[in-house]
């Protein structure tokens, strides 16, 4: 029987399905470093009892990141995942954890436990079938992708440019494309300072903050321009006290979506050289950019056509699409590494309390997973 038989892996199903269901009872959002740290250390014991080289890298501000190695040698293929999500401590409570015939829900379970769950009982599926991984393999699971991830940004890229290949197992499109291309993500925030008075008795002698937040708000709109795929979001604004009082101070936080480099530059440049209307009042600028754009690049185009063709030899059909979300994939496609995104299980709902799995994509993903690693 082939190892890339759907047949062989069937029998793995449920254990896919278990350790999901016990990395999503174990909540893990970002900004919770205890509860990050609880899901790690258990995940560390799955990834030794798997034969796995674990290390443990230590954070600070959020949980610690987690690197297993199976195999040894220069090069191989290097899984990207994460370990926090979005959802908070006791969502549980709410949104238990359900698994139907067709469906498993729960907090996190697509973005990204259920995928965690699949890479490492695929690397154990490969030791039990006698056929462990020819190259190295190193499964890294980071804590803070939902927040940026500032702090292990680093060792992504450290890590991909020791490996040639890397795999980042997010969710793919809604029909199990892979993503060949994201936007890059950028957060600025936009504070305007002006001076207040009484909205009746003196308005003359105040400078009002929201109508010279307005002002810039409209000039934002022409730096978005009509290029194809940027796009500027002007998500939260925050500002004044009452409204009989000229409003001394405003905010605005804004999402930036760009699908290349001379977006990012353009958009980067128009929003810094932002000026009010009014010279007594003050703006200050500051974020910048989150993730830069992961375009439809050559040495991602070569990757989905070696993979495309490893999958057709074992009978499944690949896609090819992108999105305007950002994931940690977006940190190594700028040092031209191959490079796959969207390889965990088939779902929909990400971070709202109908997220869920599509059961009927977990052998196919597990079988796709294990093919290229045995295969690339």
């Amino acid at each position: 029987m082939s190892l890339a038989s759907t047949t062989t892996f069937e029998k793995y199903s449920q254990q896919i399905i278990s350790l999901t269901k016990e990395l999503v009872e174990r909540e893990s959002p970002t900004t919770e470093k205890v509860a990050v740290d609880r899901l790690g250390n258990y995940v560390a014991k799955q990834m030794i009892g798997r034969g796995a080289i674990v290390q443990r890298h230590r954070r600070k501000a959020v949980g610690d990141l987690w690197q297993a190695t199976w195999s040894k040698g220069p090069g191989g293929l290097l899984l990207l995942t994460h370990l926090d999500t979005v959802h908070p401590l006791g969502t549980l409570k709410r949104f238990p954890w359900k698994e139907t015939r067709d469906r498993l829900y729960g907090p996190g379970t697509l973005d990204m436990k259920a995928a965690v769950a699949l890479a490492l009982i695929v690397l154990q599926a490969l030791q039990d079938l006698g056929t462990p991984p020819r190259k190295r393999v190193t499964l890294l699971c980071t804590s803070d992708e939902e927040t940026g991830s500032l702090n292990s940004m680093e060792l992504i890229q450290d890590l991909a440019q020791q490996h040639e290949v890397v795999l980042c197992l997010e969710a793919p499109l809604p029909d199990g494309s892979l993503k060949t291309w994201r936007k890059g993500v950028g957060i600025f925030r936009i504070e305007v300072t002006g001076k207040p008075a009484h909205a009746g008795v003196n308005p003359e002698d105040g400078v009002n903050a929201i109508m010279e937040m307005v002002r810039l708000l409209t000039k934002i709109k022409n730096i978005e321009g009509e290029e194809a795929g940027s796009t500027i979001n002007v998500g939260v604004i925050k500002g004044g006290i009452r409204s009989n009082v000229v409003p001394a101070a405003c905010q605005a936080e804004i999402d930036v979506r760009v699908m290349d480099e001379e977006q990012q530059r353009r958009i980067s440049q128009g929003l810094y050289a932002l000026q009010g209307g009014d010279s007594e009042a003050e703006i200050i600028i500051e974020g910048g950019w989150n993730r830069p754009p992961m375009p439809r690049s050559p040495h991602i185009i070569q990757a989905f056509e070696k993979a495309h063709a490893i999958a057709e030899r074992i009978g499944l059909s690949l896609k090819e699409g992108g999105t305007g979300g950002g994931s940690d994939a977006n940190f190594v496609a700028p040092l031209g590494i191959p490079l796959l995104d969207g390889l965990g299980p088939i779902g929909m709902g990400a971070h709202t309390d109908n997220e869920y799995v599509d059961c009927s994509s977990l052998i196919p993903r597990a079988v796709l997973l294990a093919t290229l690693i045995t295969e690339w």
